[in-house]
């Protein structure tokens, strides 16, 4: 193959070489953050192997069994988990071979087994060979040691140049060495789609293969030179580990593929009917992906456990009640409850049920009657899910996505410095499920979000008939978190048993009722307001916002001040775009009272910026001008508000604005305004 391009990699951190091979392994274990075509790989087989030598040939009629040896290759399992299993966490690069005697033996030994293997491994069905357990692992490994047997002997028989190119070439290149390769089997799988020629996955062994690009599985040589090898690049010098599981690791891949693209071609005209003022198509598809997440876990689940009847549910702080919509209609009964009733809710028809109305955590608050309970972005919610399913039912499962950080009253504060907020928040929900009694899962979702992770509890640590002490526990502990931070992993549940002079698993024959006065779990929690609150700087004054543009504005520009209707002096090369600061040195730059101001009516500084999406970028937290040349084409939907807006920069920058006033979307003066078009709920009452 030809070269496909080049890349300048830049390493600061010095992560190089290893950190090509983590680049290489983003690339193999999860190609779908690159090939949006894909829904992603199982790997089934991994190997250490040795390339023949360049002189070798391929076995001649009356070869015998040494010469056989020389053509093919060494090609042994890897030590540790079975093959087929899900693979542990690995450093990158090449793992050491077999010797010869070894594989010699490995072939004579089973060579009859592979011959009987590889039929059922490549003609059954992708489902049913993914119920065969250890022994579909067994026929993945051997079938990988025929394929690259069969490999290895084409390239010393004649294929030379390609053994060349794995062998490496130059001065340093030592003929008579032994060079080793890592051989994987895996199974990539595209999505489901109606637009996708192939009939299903593919399985490919990553080392070298017979290339036949389809643009899906197997992707062109431009889409390589262009796209991945940049990314590439930039994986192998992240250099940190993102924390997470990856997506989907609890379920079947193909299963969700194929539920999600049903879902999304049947739901999809929801976005055209959206009523909302919210983006329909980021919540429509994003409940779509969280639908056939839990439609899958659901299904995988009543395999399990030998049942028929789909799961009931209720979707605690449900909004514009979707996910229930969706849920529903795909045979789960179950209802939805919100404080606020949304638009959207006429259109769903009888079927759905939604309920208006505050859910406060007490004795009266409890579903016996659901199999799980649902918590999407449930705010104050989230971490009283665990605890109302506890005490629900002893069968009660949970399902979160958390969102904003909540603890049991009041905002989450988190304690160690040394993770994120985010990833502090769901080990503090982590440790909400285990002192409630269950295993809680982890697991990553593919939506539109940044906040993607879910804890999802199955299963309790505890038989039924030790829930009145487990109840103690978690009233202890949920006793424990008034006005606490959140304890360090492992520490919580065993220092608050000691402190309050009980033993694990000690017996009550009641709730601690003097935490929870008149059926309360906790005094101080408030549901939020039925009302929602406006925090998108639409409540502050225009001059007040006007004055904040103007001074940050002015801290980039480095204190120039401006010439109200100029044009840009000295030419576009002149034109003044400032520096970068962070929020940080922003807010230092701004007197307590505006921050203050900013925080209790908009959100903060960083919302009024980003909602001047005109004069500001904020990007990772870096504060910049906007500079117009830099931006893309307006799309259709967006031409009908141009010259709806005055232009700040021809009003305000010293320079004025960058842009001509034929190219710039904002109007140069008063003369060149246009109406602004109705909005979307305007439309709606005409």
């Amino acid at each position: 193959m030809a070269e496909l391009g080049r890349v300048v990699v830049r390493d600061p951190a010095s992560l190089l070489p290893g950190g090509f091979w983590a680049g290489v392994a983003v690339w193999l274990e999860r190609p779908q953050v690159a090939n949006k075509r894909l829904c992603g790989v199982r790997l089934e087989a991994r190997r250490s192997a040795t390339l023949p030598r360049a002189e070798a040939r391929g076995p001649g009629p009356n070869a015998g069994p040494e010469q056989e040896e020389q053509a093919g290759a060494g090609c042994r399992p890897e030590e540790g988990p079975g093959p087929g299993q899900r693979f542990p966490e690995e450093g990158p690069g090449p793992r050491p071979s077999a010797g010869p005697a070894e594989s010699q033996g490995r072939r004579q030994q089973g060579e009859a087994q592979r011959k009987a293997a590889a039929a059922p491994l490549l003609s059954g069905a992708p489902e049913q060979r993914g119920k065969a357990g250890a022994g579909e692992g067994d026929f993945a490994a051997l079938h990988l040691d025929s394929l690259w047997d069969d490999f290895s002997q084409s390239l010393a028989g004649g294929n030379r140049e390609l053994l060349t190119f794995l062998s490496g070439s130059g001065a340093e290149s030592q003929p008579e060495a032994q060079h080793e390769l890592d051989v994987v089997l895996r199974t990539v799988i595209p999505k489901t789609s109606p637009h996708c020629p192939l009939g299903g996955p593919r399985k490919e062994i990553v080392v070298q293969e017979r290339w036949h690009s389809d643009g899906i599985v197997y992707p062109k040589p431009t889409w390589l030179g262009e796209e991945l090898l940049a990314k590439l690049a930039r994986w192998c010098v992240e250099g940190r580990q993102s924390g997470f599981k990856s997506t989907l690791s609890l379920i079947s891949i193909m299963k969700y593929s194929k539920a999600y693209q049903e879902l999304k071609e049947k739901y999809k005209g929801m976005v055209k009917v959206w009523p909302e003022v919210t983006d329909p198509e980021k919540f429509v598809y994003e409940d779509v992906a969280i639908a056939a997440y839990l439609l899958i876990l659901w299904e995988e689940e009543r395999a399990e456990r030998g049942l028929t009847a789909k799961q009931s549910f209720v979707d605690l702080g449900c909004g514009n009640g979707l996910l229930v919509h969706i849920l529903s209609s795909e045979g789960h009964p179950g209802r939805g409850i919100d404080v606020r009733r949304r638009n959207i809710w006429d259109m769903y028809g009888p079927q759905t049920h939604l309920e208006e109305g505050a859910v406060t955590p007490n004795d009266n608050t409890l579903f016996p009657e659901a199999d799980w309970l649902i918590g999407n972005h449930s705010d104050e919610l989230t971490p009283w899910i665990p605890v109302i399913a506890a005490r629900s039912s002893y069968h009660c499962r949970f399902f979160v996505l958390p969102c904003c950080f909540f603890d049991f009253i009041g905002k989450y504060q988190r304690r160690q410095s040394t993770k994120t907020q985010y990833r502090g928040y769901l080990d503090f929900l982590t440790e909400v499920g285990s002192a409630c009694g269950f295993r809680v899962e982890e697991d990553c979702l593919r939506i539109p979000s940044t906040k993607r992770v879910c804890l999802i509890g199955k299963s309790r640590t505890y038989p039924a008939a030790a829930e009145a002490s487990m109840d103690e526990q978690r009233t202890r502990y949920i006793s424990s978190r008034r006005g606490c931070p959140v304890s360090p992993p492992g520490e919580g549940l065993g220092a608050l048993e000691a402190a309050a002079g009980h033993a694990p698993g000690a017996q009550a024959s009641q709730r601690g009722t003097e935490a929870r006065p008149e059926g309360l779990w906790l005094s101080g929690f408030h549901p939020r307001e039925k009302a929602e609150r406006v925090r998108n700087c639409a409540t502050l004054p225009r001059d007040f916002i006007d004055q904040v543009v103007l001074r940050v504005a002015r801290l980039l520009l480095g204190g120039q001040r401006s010439d109200a209707g100029s044009a840009p002096r000295g030419g576009v090369e002149a034109w003044n775009r400032g520096g970068s600061l962070s929020l940080a040195e922003v807010a230092s730059e701004l007197d307590r009272e505006t921050l203050q101001r900013l925080k209790r009516e908009c959100g903060g500084l960083q919302t009024l910026l980003r909602n001047s999406h005109q004069v500001f970028q904020v990007v990772n937290g870096q504060v910049r001008i906007r500079d117009w040349r830099e931006e893309k084409l307006w799309e259709e939907k967006e031409l009908e508000a141009r010259k709806t807006r005055i232009c700040w920069f021809f009003t305000h920058h010293p320079d004025g604005c960058v842009l001509p006033s034929d190219c710039c979307p904002f109007a140069h003066g008063p003369g060149e305004l246009r109406p602004a078009p109705a909005t979307r709920k305007k439309r709606q009452l005409l």
